[in-house]
């Protein structure tokens, strides 16, 4: 059933939290206490809670006025779009992003969230994040028109911090958005981000691709998120799950987290898993409610300076394995990780794992690279791979196996 209307709600931010090189990686998922008293949030994740406020009390981000710009057309000029451009794009696109309302419940205590997704289909599938609709008791869509949807959580998927929802009935001027290809994207690339930051419904924020290729922890399992997009365009509590899109009005990613200093808000550094993940996952959770993603059983790292010194390496290449996972695919064929550690200028260099420099004769440059190549097979996919062993190069065929449910950064 769908009823029309707004939320005019503000909401507060609760966000899992992970440290990682000295910055705070944010789900950008925003949650606010409700109901019956007051409630720290709940995301299904580890957080980090809001102020306490009263019942009812709305909590609202600080804004500090803008310097004023001479000419607000002259920068959007200089980007080669002018600010029609932009006009006309966020109205071919807005229809098909929406505002996600998620109610979880523990005990007597229920808790309100918020974020975003988009429309996949003319049969109502919508992606967004599995942070935001996990542990969820009610999903609320409201479409840009204002009018809202139940929906129904078709499928989720931890590892990739992708979940598909669905709702009975498309409103008639909604469509779906079209998904590009990720592996197309550059750095430099301009883009635009919409979404429910702090419960503001469509709003859209512009900047460019910052990089391409990043491994994104999914924060909620041990596994992470290959070839990531990483982006300037302002992410906040609330985008989560909403379109990364480029100036063709094609979707390249889904905003999930944001990295800062230490306050989860936007600092210019936010990242989005790749649309062809979606391509990939999406289909699978219509279908089956869950993926299966592949495993070869090992944890490990790039090579780096010190560890082509300790290991007597000929270049700072491939991907050193520092532990082969126990009944892992790696350790039935004999594959082996560090043997120990060798102290250089007051570091412990592992030492004595293989190094794999190349899988079915394509070389791997790093830990990313054995990532991405696994990450994009199916368990029961036989591979080659190539590495080294005390200096020799050597040969072994793995057969992958289903990804168990949590092992420590392992691939």
């Amino acid at each position: 059933m769908m009823n029309r209307g707004r939320s005019g709600l503000v909401i507060g931010i609760g966000c899992a939290v992970l440290l990682v090189f000295g910055l705070l990686l944010f789900s950008v998922f925003a949650v606010a206490p409700r109901l019956l008293r007051q409630a720290m949030p709940q995301t299904g994740e580890q957080i980090t809670p809001p102020q306490d406020e009263p019942v009812g009390r709305v909590v609202a981000p600080t804004i500090t006025p803008a310097p004023p710009v001479e000419s607000p057309n002259r920068a959007v000029q200089a980007n080669g779009l002018d600010t029609q451009s932009y006009v006309q794009l966020y109205e071919d696109v807005n229809p098909g992003v929406v505002s996600i309302q998620v109610f979880t419940r523990r005990g007597d205590i229920t808790s309100q969230g918020a974020g975003s997704g988009f429309v996949i289909d003319d049969n109502g599938h919508i992606v967004t994040n599995n942070h935001v609709i996990a542990g969820a008791v009610r999903v609320t869509v409201i479409f840009y028109n204002g009018i809202e949807a139940e929906a129904t959580v078709v499928g989720t998927d931890p590892d990739s911090d992708l979940a598909v929802i669905r709702v009975d009935d498309l409103p008639e001027d909604v469509h779906p958005l079209v998904l590009g290809n990720s592996d197309d994207v550059q750095v430099g690339e301009l883009v635009i981000a919409i979404g429910n930051p702090f419960g503001q419904q469509g709003s859209m924020t512009a900047g460019i691709v910052s990089a391409v290729g990043r491994v994104l922890p999914t924060q909620v399992t041990q596994f992470s998120i290959p070839q990531a997009i990483q982006t300037d365009t302002a992410i906040n509590p609330g985008n989560s799950g909403g379109p990364l899109l480029n100036l063709q009005g094609q979707v390249i990613g889904v905003n999930a987290q944001i990295a800062t200093a230490g306050t989860p808000a936007s600092a210019g550094v936010g990242f989005a898993i790749p649309v062809n993940v979606v391509r990939q996952i999406a289909p699978v959770l219509i279908e089956t409610g869950s993926y299966q993603w592949p495993w070869v059983g090992v944890s490990g790292t790039s090579v780096n300076l010190l560890i082509q010194q300790a290991n007597d390496l000929p270049t700072q290449s491939g991907a050193y394995i520092a532990e082969v996972i126990p009944g892992g695919p790696a350790a039935a064929v004999g594959l082996r990780g560090s043997t120990g550690a060798q102290r250089i200028d007051g570091f412990d260099v592992p030492v004595g794992g293989d190094v794999i420099i190349a899988v079915d004769g394509e070389v791997i440059e790093d830990f990313s690279d054995l990532l991405v190549n696994v990450a994009f097979r199916r368990p029961g996919d036989e591979l080659e791979l190539t590495y080294l062993r005390d200096g020799q190069e050597r040969q072994v065929r793995v057969t992958l196996a289903p990804r168990p449910n949590s092992v420590n950064r392992s691939r």
